[in-house]
């Protein structure tokens, strides 16, 4: 336990710093050097990318994790499980590469009005897609071997390091547009081969990649279940994946690549209101697996109802940070102007991001059980929803319709995986300490607007630091009266005892 609470302490102060990295490279170069529709581009060829590996992977990141205890016996052998690691998503890669190029000529024509330069790079998607996925391959294989920090370094230091680089030698004109795209290409690259070289280096046998048939023939049952798991992961997938990325793909086409840049910069600020649940959800996710084995409901209700209001609390806070602040942000942002017409979009894709932070802990939950393949139906149900919600409000409501149909679609996908657990599991994780969080965040955002309306302004930066002060300090006041968070309350008396005895 010792390493992987080492090497789970190092990974977070990286994905930390890579955050900062990233937060440096969106607010103060993408938006100061490039144009709103060079930005949409760059974002669409990742998010097409993305969703590419998503599903070529074919299932193989979970798979990995959750069948190598089986290859893996007890003189050290691993039967050749990393071989299959390979070949599965190479297989994957090939059929939707396929797929891909088959459709090309109905994309680009779905692309083609609004967005001719992204069908003009249509094709770079394969390369992007390729090397992200190997990347997400080695990276897997190095998790499974208690190996996470160099791996996380790559993923969140040295690919922003790469793009911030890739950005300012385009903006500087060093290179062209096409070579910026052929960058893309090569930073991706750059990761897939550091992660590919730090595995091959830390392993002293790398017979570990020849197949073992006799293995196979021996453990069918193990080959059913694998094969039965990933079927199920590529459905999942399937339904899952695409919703993320709707609104981006159909503000491509309906709006323009520059729209998808203006919605790409609001999008970033929404996501840090998450950016706490990448860290709890890893601690808490092992200890609800155990719980759920032991069908130990008192303890799940425990943790899920803990994660989900510390993440309430957390993400509304910085959701009320951000908002607070907004025009400010926009007023320091490089050609603020132009992305301002997406502030109602930050508001409302935060909160969709607080809908995630804070109830994909039920998700974890259905998921781990032996109800997990409801998931399937409701993930059906959020991308049918997020489809058809961003046809219809996109065109009446441009960027906005796409972070309403995000929300309401995310809101109506969190609605039945509560229900799901609270019939089939007898589990919640909602607590009165949540409605409490729930009327504080109201408040302040209704006492906001009274504020920004009818007050009169003195300076933007004044103004902006004396309303931090008084709601939020107010926030904190009354959320320590309230008890809302006797952990983080715990936590903070903890850090001032030891200050106070050091």
């Amino acid at each position: 336990m010792g390493v992987i609470a080492k090497q789970s302490i190092r990974a977070t102060v990286i994905t930390y710093v890579g955050v900062a990295v990233g937060f440096v490279t969106t607010f103060f170069v993408l938006t100061r050097f490039l144009t709103s529709e060079e930005i949409g581009l760059a974002r669409v060829l990742v998010d097409a990318a993305t969703l590419f590996i998503g599903l070529a992977q074919l299932g193989t990141t979970s798979s990995t994790i959750r069948f190598y205890p089986y290859f893996r016996s007890e003189d050290g052998r691993e039967h050749g499980f990393f071989f299959w690691t390979l070949i599965v998503p190479f297989i994957g890669f090939g059929i939707f590469a396929l797929l891909y190029i088959a459709l090309a000529g109905v994309l680009q024509n779905y692309f083609g009005e609004r967005s001719a330069l992204f069908v003009n790079y249509y094709y770079f998607v394969l390369p992007i897609a390729f090397f992200m996925l190997y990347q997400t391959v080695f990276e897997t294989d190095s998790n499974v071997r208690m190996r996470i920090v160099v791996p996380r370094a790559v993923r969140e230091l040295l690919t922003r390091i790469g793009l911030l680089i890739l950005y300012l030698l385009y903006a500087f004109r060093w290179l062209s547009l096409d070579g910026f795209v052929w960058g893309l290409c090569a930073v991706y690259a750059l990761a897939a081969l550091c992660n590919i070289l730090y595995f091959v280096l830390t392993e002293t046998d790398l017979g570990i990649f020849r197949p073992d048939i006799s293995y196979l023939k021996n453990n069918l049952p193990i080959v059913r279940r694998y094969a039965s798991y990933t079927a199920f992961l590529i459905l999942s997938a399937v339904a899952t994946i695409l919703a993320p990325y709707i609104s981006s793909f159909i503000i491509t086409a309906e709006q323009g690549l520059s729209e998808t840049g203006i919605f790409a910069i609001a999008t970033y600020m929404a996501v840090i209101v998450s950016i706490p649940y990448r860290s709890l959800n890893a601690i808490a996710a092992p200890q609800l697996a155990a719980a759920i084995k032991e069908d130990d409901t008192k303890q799940i209700n425990s943790l899920t109802s803990q994660v989900a209001n510390n993440l309430l609390l957390v993400g509304s806070l910085i959701l009320l940070t951000i908002w607070i602040n907004i025009d400010l942000i926009y007023h320091i942002l490089p050609n603020g102007q132009i992305y301002e017409t997406a502030k109602y979009c930050v508001l409302i894709l935060g909160l969709s991001q607080l809908l995630l932070a804070t109830f994909n802990i039920s998700l974890t939950t259905l998921n781990y059980s032996k109800f997990y393949y409801l998931s399937l139906i409701w993930s059906a149900v959020l991308t049918v929803s997020a489809i058809w919600l961003n046809n219809k409000l996109i065109p009446q409501y441009g960027m906005n319709g796409a972070a309403m149909a995000n929300l309401l679609s995310y809101a109506l996908y969190f609605v039945l995986i509560l229900l799901t657990t609270g019939l089939m599991l007898h589990t919640t994780p909602l607590t009165k300490n949540m409605l409490k969080t729930l009327f504080i965040a109201t408040m302040v955002l209704a006492l906001n607007y009274i504020w920004k309306t009818y007050a009169p302004s003195i300076n933007m930066w004044l103004d902006s630091i004396i309303r931090s002060v008084i709601l939020l300090g107010g926030t904190a006041i009354i959320t320590w009266q309230w008890h809302i968070s006797p952990e983080i309350e715990q936590w903070v008396k903890d850090k001032i005892f030891s200050i106070k005895k050091g």
